[in-house]
């Protein structure tokens, strides 16, 4: 085991068991736990409604549940700011689509969360809260909690509590694609097969991906500003990757999805600007190949504006160093669960280019590990 100079190193390096422990909470071997599902049986509205609130790297992970939930389980989602909601429309709004919410938060003790689930629960919706501290008040008060085992994080940047929200809303989707028939037995195990491959994955290439990560701190720790780009799925990840950034380093980052390129921030676009793709593909999922396809054309793009590209790519992919500067190579991984494995070198940059910077990765300037008052 490398040895680590600061908890949110140990924290990127722990979450190949943290995802391990998480993931054995809600199977019994190879399927899905039955008491879980019965829990999660009252949660759901007839309507198929679902309205997720949540704050920071919390809301990014549920910008990834969004499409989770839509696509495997053909529900209707919204992604809403905690801080949002809770502040909408004043104490006589209703809202008539009467959605499910779920509420998601590292701590449990999130003020704008707790907020907007006291808002659900006066609206009178079902209410489901993913932790990682299940007995904090949002656990508590919640509808159904589905608790983390990430363990404790000791870092103010989320690593490790944010790949495990990642897992748990995947096995959500299974359990409610289950629920609702839209996956016949031999699909369910298939994806539970899938997801409990991950944690090896990321074991093999944590120290490939530390060297990679450090070597390319030293090149971009100047920069004073980039820009994270990432098409469907990705985008919530893209999302995550500034966010680390900015966290850990105090530079400017912005998060957008790959096709809005060219609807403003193509304007920033020069020497001077690291632009950060993902640009992973799982090759037998269709719709995967054509948001890859249209990443690499916006890669060409910025290309040819001399943007300094780096980025995320599928191991064996012969395309993406022909265009980029520098790639960081992922294992191949269903298009739903690349999110899992994508982030993690993002991780790792941020918290280089912070210890290059010569600054306190673990607790960022302005910055609380639970932002408890509004």
């Amino acid at each position: 085991m490398p040895t680590f100079a600061h908890e949110m190193l140990r924290e990127i390096y722990e979450q190949p068991q943290a995802l391990r422990r998480t993931i054995n909470l809600y199977l019994a071997g190879r399927a899905l736990k039955p008491d879980v599902a019965a829990a999660l049986a009252s949660w759901p509205n007839i309507a198929g409604e679902i309205l997720i609130a949540a704050s920071g790297s919390s809301r990014h992970s549920g910008l990834y549940g969004e499409i989770l939930l839509e696509d495997l389980c053909g529900l209707a989602v919204d992604v809403e700011y905690a801080s949002e909601y809770s502040c909408r429309g004043g104490p006589d709004y209703i809202d008539l689509r009467h959605p499910s919410v779920l509420v998601l938060s590292q701590s449990g003790e999130t003020s704008d969360t707790l907020a907007a689930l006291a808002e659900a629960r006066r609206q009178d919706h079902k209410t489901l809260a993913i932790t990682n501290a299940a007995a904090s008040t949002m656990a508590t008060e919640a509808d159904v909690s589905m608790p983390l085992a990430a363990g404790v994080e000791k870092a103010i940047p989320a690593t490790k509590s944010f790949s495990c929200q990642l897992a748990m809303l995947y096995l959500l989707a299974l359990y409610e694609g289950a629920r609702l028939g839209r996956m016949d037995s031999a699909t369910l195990a298939a994806h539970i097969d899938e997801l409990l491959a991950l944690p090896a994955l990321l074991e093999a290439q944590l120290d490939s991906w530390r060297d990679q990560t450090a070597a390319l701190a030293r090149k971009y720790s100047s920069a004073a500003t980039f820009l994270y780009l990432g098409c469907g799925i990705h985008y919530a990840i893209a999302r995550e990757g500034a966010l680390k950034l900015k966290e850990a380093s105090y530079v400017h980052a912005e998060g957008y999805p790959a096709g809005e390129l060219k609807h403003g921030p193509n304007a920033l676009v020069d020497e001077t600007l690291p632009v950060v793709v993902l640009a992973t593909c799982d090759h037998s999922d269709p719709d995967s190949l054509l948001r890859y396809r249209r990443t690499l054309e916006v890669m060409k793009e910025v290309k040819s504006r001399r943007g300094s590209l780096v980025a995320v790519a599928t191991e064996g992919d012969t395309e993406v160093a022909n265009i980029a500067a520098h790639v960081f190579y992922v294992p191949a991984a269903p298009e739903l669960l690349l999110p899992v494995v994508e982030v993690i070198p993002l991780q790792l940059f941020a918290y280089h280019v912070a210890t290059k910077k010569g600054y306190d990765v673990d607790h960022p300037r302005n910055l609380v590990k639970s932002v408890v008052t509004e």
